[in-house]
């Protein structure tokens, strides 16, 4: 395993982005996020990092997998200091922006999947 941590809480704004299918994405945090960012945040657990996380590995999410398929310059930097990048859910082998990863798979993710003790995987 490459990545591990538990979410913890999510912001009331951090799940609005999977309705808009123009967005697609989750933002995450470390759980000691400000509180400006943590409304906007999916939050875990400081996460157990043994290795960059990269395509072609499978990221679960919520019980979930999806195929990584592209990672942003920063992205790898801000995940292992911070917890924090954006998981977005429209695949594709370029990032979006710097600090995301880019994820498809068969079955979205929805608001209903998240529960508190949740995991984040890369394997």
């Amino acid at each position: 395993m490459k990545y591990y941590c538990e979410i913890t809480s999510w912001g009331e704004e951090a799940l609005h982005f999977l309705d808009d299918p123009a967005a697609n994405f989750i933002i995450i945090f470390n759980n000691n996020a400000p509180a400006e960012l943590a409304e906007f945040s999916v939050l875990h657990t400081t996460a157990n990092y043994n290795e960059d996380p990269a395509p072609g590995d499978t990221m679960i999410i919520c019980n979930k997998a999806f195929n990584i398929t592209a990672v942003g310059d920063e992205a790898l930097h801000t995940l292992k200091e911070l917890g924090h990048c954006t998981l977005s859910f429209k695949g594709g082998t370029s990032p979006e922006r710097p600090g995301c990863i880019m994820l498809e798979g068969d079955d979205p993710l929805v608001k209903a999947d998240f529960k508190m003790g949740a995991t984040i995987e890369v394997y």
